[in-house]
């Protein structure tokens, strides 16, 4: 559920180096100097390492949030007005821009507290500068850009310029998305050059390439492809852009490329594993729901990722293979509603024991924490679904060590099938969308080995994966609307989002697609439309007289100027 999958990030601090040992919270001020500190707190090595692994859990968290209100996760509320309060961004506000209040001793025994990933950044800049250390800088500079530009993508308009300049100002105003969008390109540019820069000397770790500078350039090149294409509505030059990286040939294109961050299997002091795997294999079971639309769309498909995606903990759901029960699952009792029966979408309860929860089910928690559907081996390394339906507990599968995927080849392969759809080439769009599947299935491949005491043999075999990609490639070919071609590759796309949902949100707004998504459980309007940008966070509005509340969740960011419902396809 949204919430649990924050309780243990705030444990998870350094990895390698450095060890937690102490906590407390302090208020969110964003125009406190970083660089006020101790000479002994000035390493850039630690400030580099707290602003990798910082980033790693906002992206977590921001992906959660954007695969809950499409549709790849659980969304659990009743109506989009309310179902995200203000005060459950704060996390991710502090995290993004300065200290939760963290602090912890360095491996000389000094006490260490960092400021968030933004004013790390700033922390950084100077010492990096002054001691040609260019590579920590152009590590930062990627890092920072993407950071803005999540936060422009879910919150729109935010304090960015003001926010971070050494200044008194205890107010900053918020800049308009696209501004932060310009710096996002002009610190990716920066960054490629100092990328190439001979520094005085390499950071001590680089937790997502481990020092092969070629690949922090390419991924630097596919952000700029992500706000080039995220921009197309608004900007007429912004695919011809798109075309000029991807005509360079020095982008993300296979798997040894991925932007991933990954996690550890340690369960204490800290807790650095996959926070999905944390929250679900427990003494008490599963904590969160996983997504009837989603397992529906894989199981009827007989997609081979589906058993690394999740774990079935029986194999009969109430309602579909045994009787109704109230005690465990109260909706196998009652009828599906009116307009899931207009639309002809499942209702309650799967086959195959494929347990979840329909888009917007707030029931209760029931005594269903060993019987759920959880997470597999891919991404967070959970267990393996080989048919043994036993209820999982801590130390199962692979303990953890997953990753969260943050910019994957598969998914460049769905960019471009988008760019190949706008420019009305349905061939180019069907061969990117046989890449992206194919490369997508063969990494969630490699996973199983994660869980070495499954029963591997219920793994997909090559006769398995080719029929499937057929089907969807066949399905794209016979497709008769662009509606319809639309729908698979979006489908598709979610798919192989599986693990962060950050590039789904920002498709469906840009998009409308796919139009097959099941709709909340109570009826339109009564669940208030589609959230186009989530609310402030309580702390910005609460500290920050400049910036106040927004009136409501259709508040659109500046890219987006596709129309309201009914208009444009968005379910709500």
């Amino acid at each position: 559920m949204k919430l649990n999958i924050n309780k243990h990030l705030l444990t998870f601090i350094l990895m390698i180096s450095l060890l937690l040992t102490s906590c407390e919270t302090t208020e969110l001020d964003l125009t406190k100097n970083p660089n006020d500190l101790e000479q002994n707190q000035s390493n850039p090595d630690l400030f580099l390492n707290s602003i990798q692994i910082d980033f790693g859990k906002v992206v977590e968290r921001f992906g959660a949030i954007g695969g809950q209100v499409t549709r790849i996760d659980n969304m659990n509320g009743r109506d989009y007005e309310n179902v995200y309060a203000p005060a459950e961004f704060n996390d991710v506000w502090s995290g993004s821009y300065q200290s939760t209040g963290l602090s912890f001793a360095d491996q000389n025994g000094h006490n260490q507290t960092f400021n968030g990933i933004l004013a790390d950044v700033r922390a950084l800049e100077p010492i990096a500068v002054e001691n040609e250390l260019y590579q920590h800088l152009a590590i930062a500079q990627v890092i920072e850009a993407y950071i803005i530009v999540t936060l422009v993508d879910f919150f729109g308009d935010i304090p960015y310029t003001e926010a971070l300049q050494r200044n008194d100002n205890l107010n900053p105003r918020a800049d308009d998305g696209s501004i932060v969008y310009d710096a996002a390109l002009d610190l990716l540019d920066e960054a490629i050059i100092n990328f190439e820069r001979d520094a005085s000397a390499q950071p001590e770790n680089d937790f997502y390439y481990r020092k092969d500078w070629q690949k922090w350039i390419k991924l630097a090149n596919t952000i700029k492809m992500k706000i080039y294409l995220q921009k197309r509505l608004v900007d007429q030059e912004a695919l011809t852009r798109f075309n000029e990286i991807v005509n360079t040939n020095n982008y993300i294109q296979t798997s040894d490329e991925d932007f991933q961050f990954s996690w550890g299997t340690n369960e204490i002091q800290p807790d650095n594993r996959h926070p999905r795997y944390a929250n679900n294999f427990e003494a008490d079971g599963a904590d969160e729901y996983m997504s009837n639309w989603l397992m529906n769309l894989m199981s009827t498909s007989n997609d081979p990722r589906i058993r690394y995606y999740y774990y079935r903990q029986t194999n009969v759901v109430p309602g579909a293979e045994t009787a109704p029960n109230e005690e465990t699952l109260s909706c196998s009792l009652e009828s599906a509603p009116q307009h899931y029966i207009d639309g002809n979408f499942t209702f309650c309860y799967l086959n195959n024991g494929y347990w979840g929860r329909d888009h917007g089910d707030d029931d209760g928690i029931p005594p269903d924490g060993f019987l759920r559907t959880t997470f597999g081996v891919y991404p967070a390394a959970g267990r393996f679904d080989d048919s043994s339906f036993q209820g999982t507990s801590q130390g199962d599968g692979g303990q953890g060590q997953g990753i969260t995927p943050i910019l994957l080849s598969s998914w460049v392969d769905f960019m471009l099938a988008e760019v190949a759809m706008q420019q009305m080439n349905d061939g180019a769009a069907l061969s990117a969308l046989q890449n992206g599947i194919t490369k997508s299935i063969n990494k969630v491949r490699t996973f199983g080995v994660l869980d070495n005491s499954a029963n591997l043999s219920f793994e997909p075999d090559n006769t398995q994966i080719s029929t499937f990609i057929n089907n969807v490639t066949n399905d794209f070919a016979a497709a008769t609307t662009p509606e319809e071609k639309w729908n698979v590759i979006a489908e598709q796309y979610w798919v192989a989002l599986f693990g962060n949902g950050i590039d789904a949100y920002n498709f469906y707004r840009r998009t409308g697609y796919p139009t097959t998504l099941q709709p909340n459980i109570e009826p339109y309007p009564a669940t208030g439309d589609f959230i186009r940008s989530f609310p402030y966070p309580a702390d910005l509005t609460t500290n920050n007289s400049s910036v106040g509340p927004k009136p409501n969740q259709t508040q659109k960011v500046f890219w987006d100027n596709n129309p309201d419902s009914p208009a444009f396809p968005i379910a709500n």
